[in-house]
């Protein structure tokens, strides 16, 4: 029967895993090369054109929704006429810059107000049609060159009467004379286009169109760019390479430039559409580029001597093993094998097979091997008559078969565990660049501006609800509290506050905690304990006006509409990609939301990032400064180091007076960087060559070295004169194989015995008796 698996299959598989750990650490280290611009710049300059171009497609997609709804549900009392309607579309404090009102069966302006409304190319016509549903917004020149957002939306004005003016007459219905109660008009914003957001000493923004043609762009703070030759083509090619992205999913980018006076420039683009280009500024081919200068690191020297000095050494280690193991086990292991089986053919019934008893047991191996060999050799011995069983005399203990399996362990070992712990260890005070600590800090300046903007966005969109329900009966209420609540997936609850704190109405969940009726508008923290952070906006309710704009006289008005917002839409805000983890904290730097698992107020993770928050802090009435450091203990045990930065809320807006902080920490590990690229290779090939050999060497002691250490007790004790017990091979392999043979050299024993102790030689006629007998 062919053996199965045995000594050589672990140590060849030994031998082929540390050679091809050598070949990953020649190639993984030797292929890192130090550059004069990390690529963890270039990845945070393309996730801060990314953050910007986020922050503008936000905006857009808010201005968009709130022309709609202004034009839902702004209507003009006891009039019809469009100048009226078109106060009532764009009120006092209106972001629009201008507007106009148009008849969509011939595209005439009815009303117009503000600046003049850029129409050129804007076919009426065909955006009014009423299956298009909502009209997306679209960027066109202007008559100064600069660039105007207009946004669009369906307006139906009540009709009085039969008999209008003309203005009035040219503005009929969508449907023709089918409602002779309503009449389709289309309404136009025209917005400045906003420069996107960019945050950084030096860093400059700039929004392009789908031409390459500059929208807007950012003012610089800081020193300013120096001139460069790709300044023209860059935006064009950014544009180009956004528009293919939107198909792709590759909807960002960055870019090195070229070197002026010591200096490079790292250039970021993120293209404006959403991910699945169903949002109103996805259509408008917008990009946005941001740039900003470093300095280039010194040129790291080359890894490629180290990699192959360590592969070296493993091949070395692992030759080395290889043969140790192949002269002390395996080699004669196998001659064991051989011989075993000689002699059990030589207690056959021919003569020729009886023959091969008169050749020796060769006995050579480290320990169990000779041992076994020894014990071959006295049970021959006997076989012939030459002597009688010899008892096992008592073994001074010396290192065996294990001894030698645990120094090769330790020869590998003492290759992967430097490699794991001691060299290419990243020196603490120059593994960082200060840019990309500058990066860190600017990427959470974009993240609290965003918490900031939504914030804003949410006060003011419930100031014009707070108006929608002045005076309006019960059904219009609720009707506007269904729309606001669907309209805004940060408020998780909505509802309305009688002068009494009682509440009279309310769309969502239950909130956590009602407030006492406040005064004015703004943003408030509810609760400072519990399990879940209460954030509230709230509007005061103006009282209802007549139809001279005198307060009517009595009634019982509502006195505040409040939104509370949800918790995981603000855990959506600061989740950020390639920021690490990020926390909004209240004054008291415990946490309301994180981009991670949190529990509601806990304190943050470290005390560094504590101190490092509490660096922000400043007198009553200032927002505080942003901080930044590297903290050398993490944010967490184990973590290493970690690129952290605080950055308070705005002074102005509706959180100014919160005191909240947006803390962030993106382990240092985690950035692409060649020392913890090299560092992180070099652990992973400590990391393998220790798996690798531990593995073979745990298989290695599992299939020969236990078997061989209870198969040279066995041969032993059979040579010492035990004929009773009877051996049972386990495996087939050499072990199994021996085994096999001291059983059938047993049961020849024991019949020898049984026959009057006559030896077997060559001319004896066979032994009569029956194998596999028991004694």
């Amino acid at each position: 029967m062919p053996m199965l698996g045995g000594v050589r299959p672990p140590i060849a598989v030994l031998l082929c895993a540390l050679l091809a750990v050598s070949a990953l650490t020649a190639l993984g280290l030797g292929t890192v090369h130090e550059q004069d611009v990390p690529q963890a710049l270039s990845d945070a300059e393309r996730q801060i054109a990314q953050d910007a171009a986020d922050s503008v497609g936000t905006s857009i997609n808010a201005s968009a929704r709130a022309v709609r709804r202004s034009a839902a549900s702004a209507t003009p009392a006891g009039s019809s006429k469009p100048a009226a309607v078109l106060r009532s579309l764009l009120p006092t404090g209106h972001p629009a810059a201008g507007g106009v009102l148009l008849d969509p069966r011939t595209g005439k302006p009815l009303a117009a107000s503000g600046e003049k409304v850029p129409l050129t190319g804007v076919d009426v016509k065909d955006l009014a049609r009423p299956d298009t549903g909502n009209i997306a917004p679209r960027v066109v020149g202007s008559g100064s060159g600069a660039p105007r957002l207009l946004l669009f939306a369906r307006v139906s004005v009540p009709v009085a009467g039969r008999k209008q003016d003309e203005d009035q007459d040219q503005a009929g219905d969508l449907r023709g004379d089918q409602d002779a109660e309503s009449r389709g008009l289309l309404f136009v914003a025209s917005e400045k286009v906003a420069a996107p957001a960019v945050y950084g000493p030096g860093r400059t923004g700039q929004l392009v169109d789908r031409n390459g043609k500059v929208c807007a762009s950012a003012p610089t703070t800081g020193a300013a760019l120096t001139a460069a030759t790709d300044h023209r083509a860059l935006p064009a090619a950014a544009a180009n390479a956004a528009q293919t992205g939107v198909h792709t999913g590759d909807v960002s980018g960055s870019v090195l430039g070229d070197g002026h006076h010591g200096l490079r420039r790292v250039t970021g683009w993120a293209s404006v559409a959403a991910a699945d280009g169903k949002d109103d500024a996805s259509g408008l081919g917008l990009t946005v580029l941001t740039a900003r200068e470093v300095p280039p690191a010194k040129a790291g020297g080359d890894h490629m001597w180290f990699a192959l000095m360590a592969a070296g050494a493993l091949v070395v280690i692992a030759v080395l093993v290889t043969l140790v193991l192949w002269g002390t086990m395996q080699r004669p292991l196998l001659r064991l094998h051989l011989s075993a089986a000689r002699l059990a053919k030589g207690v056959g019934d021919t003569p020729g097979e009886r023959a091969e008893l008169a050749r020796p047991v060769p006995v050579d191996g480290f320990d169990e091997p000779g041992r076994v060999g020894r014990a071959l050799e006295s049970i021959r011995r006997q076989l012939l008559g030459e002597t009688g069983p010899e008892p096992v005399q008592p073994v001074r203990r010396r290192p065996g078969v294990r001894a030698l399996v645990l120094v090769c362990a330790l020869v590998i070992a003492a290759w992967g565990v430097p490699l794991l712990f001691l060299f290419n260890r990243v020196p603490a005070a120059k593994a960082v660049p200060a840019a990309a600590v500058a990066d860190q800090r600017a990427r959470t300046e974009a993240a609290a501006d965003r918490v900031q903007r939504c914030l804003g966005r949410s006060r003011s969109d419930l100031a014009a609800a707070a108006s929608a329900l002045s005076g309006a009966p019960p059904e219009r209420a609720a009707e506007v509290l269904r729309r606001e609540h669907d309209d805004h997936p940060t408020f998780r609850s909505l509802y309305v506050l009688d002068r009494t704190g009682a509440v009279v109405r309310q769309e969502g969940q239950q909130p956590l905690r009602t407030l006492v009726p406040p005064t004015g508008d703004g943003i408030t923290q509810v609760n400072t304990s519990g399990k879940i952070p209460a954030i509230a906006a709230y509007a005061r309710i103006p009282a209802a006006r007549n139809a001279k704009g005198a307060k009517k006289a009595g009634g019982t008005a509502p006195a505040v509409v409040v939104a509370e917002i949800g918790v995981d839409e603000l855990n959506d805000l600061v989740t950020r990609p390639g920021l690490g983890k990020v926390w909004l904290t209240d004054e008291h730097h415990r946490v309301l939301a994180a981009s991670v698992g949190f529990e509601a107020f806990e304190p943050l993770p470290s005390r560094r990032l504590t101190r490092l928050v509490a660096k922000t802090d400043a007198a009553p009435g200032s927002a505080g400064n942003p901080a930044s450091a590297v903290l050398h203990a993490g944010t967490a045990p184990g973590e290493g180091l970690s690129v952290a930065a605080a950055v308070p809320l705005a002074l102005k807006g509706p959180a100014a007076g919160l005191g909240w902080r947006v803390v962030s920490a993106e382990p240092a590990a985690a950035l692409k960087l060649a020392v913890y690229q090299v560092q992180a290779r070099t652990m992973l090939a400590g990391l393998l060559a220790l798996s690798a050999g531990g593995a073979c060497l745990g298989w290695l002691y599992i299939v020969v070295v236990g078997p061989l250490r209870t198969l040279t007790g066995c041969a032993e004790r059979l040579a010492g004169g035990d004929r009773r017990t009877v051996l049972f091979p386990v495996h087939h392999d050499e072990c199994g194989s021996v085994t096999r043979s001291l059983e059938l050299l047993r049961q020849a024993l024991v019949e020898r015995d049984r026959g009057g102790g006559r030896a077997y030689v060559a001319s004896d006629p066979a032994p009569s008796f029956q194998r596999g007998s028991a004694p």
